[in-house]
């Protein structure tokens, strides 16, 4: 005699498969258009059912379990295959493809090529994402990403977009302000400023034979462009992100003193899910956008 299949709770697995990609109950509950209460409700039903916790609870966060990320896993890839499927055979003539990028990349290098994109791929439309850092496949809540790192990223497709390089970059008005720049020891006199941390600075300073540097005065700030704005209004030295900022050379916006480049170990990344390179429209904006890098 054949079992009665066990009814599935679709819509609770639907519920638990964005409160798992976005580790947070209320950005599930604002995605999927329902109340806070209704996600937790709905996710604490499925632990009940299944005798099993998938996740821990914390005060400003939650955090997946053993069980809760490899219920993840299978859902994230079920999801992505049935949306794949729907959009292959969807009847508008004008697909829509997600991408997440962060601050420099989007309005330095992406923003000035979108009229481009409209161009080029005009039956697509791109709605473009804050990205967050990705470490696998779970954290993807869009088609596509770009990231930085290494080029290993856990049950993703990733294809190299282009590499940096970092070198100071400060105003005119600064550096004749404090008698220029003949050596890398005079940046003792600047105020430098650091994106997040100063690891990038001292690598800097050690490939310029400039070590321990003592540094007059420091400011941390931690998003990319106001990073470039502060050196722009000259308040200080940052280190220029190459080619982003090869604009403000040209136009004269901004100096570089010296021509020793550091060179980082990541490089700027494509990310995508196996199961959306299956759709046309992805695989065309993967193509322009390596197309694009190669040009530039």
């Amino acid at each position: 005699m054949r079992r009665t299949p066990r009814k599935l709770p679709l819509t609770a697995l639907r519920t638990f498969e964005v409160a798992a990609r976005r580790l947070s109950f209320k950005d599930a509950a604002e995605e999927l258009c329902v109340s806070a209460t209704t996600v937790s409700n709905q996710i604490r039903e499925l632990e009940r059912d299944w005798r099993c916790k998938l996740f821990i609870r914390k005060t400003r966060a939650v955090v997946l379990t053993d069980e809760g990320r490899s219920l993840s896993r299978v859902l994230s890839k079920a999801f992505d295959d049935i949306r794949a499927e729907v959009e292959v055979y969807g009847q508008s003539t004008r697909k829509t493809v997600t991408l997440a990028v962060g601050p420099i990349f989007g309005t330095r290098w992406l923003v000035p090529r979108l009229a481009q994109f409209r161009s080029d791929l005009p039956n697509i439309e791109l709605i473009l994402h804050d990205s967050p850092r990705i470490t696998d496949a779970v954290m993807m809540g869009t088609h596509l990403a770009v990231d930085w790192g290494e080029g290993s990223w856990s049950g993703l497709q990733n294809y190299h977009l282009m590499d940096i390089t970092y070198a100071p970059v400060l105003s005119k008005a600064l550096m004749a302000e404090r008698g220029g720049l003949k050596s890398p020891k005079n940046l003792a006199r600047y105020t430098i400023i650091h994106q997040r941390d100063r690891s990038e600075w001292a690598a800097w300073l050690t490939l310029a034979g400039c070590a321990g540097l003592t540094l007059k005065e420091e400011i941390t700030i931690t998003d990319t462009n106001t990073v470039m704005h502060a050196a722009l209004e000259g308040h200080g030295v940052s280190l220029g992100i190459f080619p982003f900022v090869d604009q403000e050379l040209k136009a004269g916006k901004l100096v570089k003193p010296f021509d020793i480049e550091l060179k980082p170990t990541r490089s700027f990344y494509l990310l995508a899910k196996p199961s959306s390179e299956r759709t046309p429209e992805v695989a065309s904006v993967i193509r322009w956008l390596l197309d694009q890098a190669g040009a530039s």
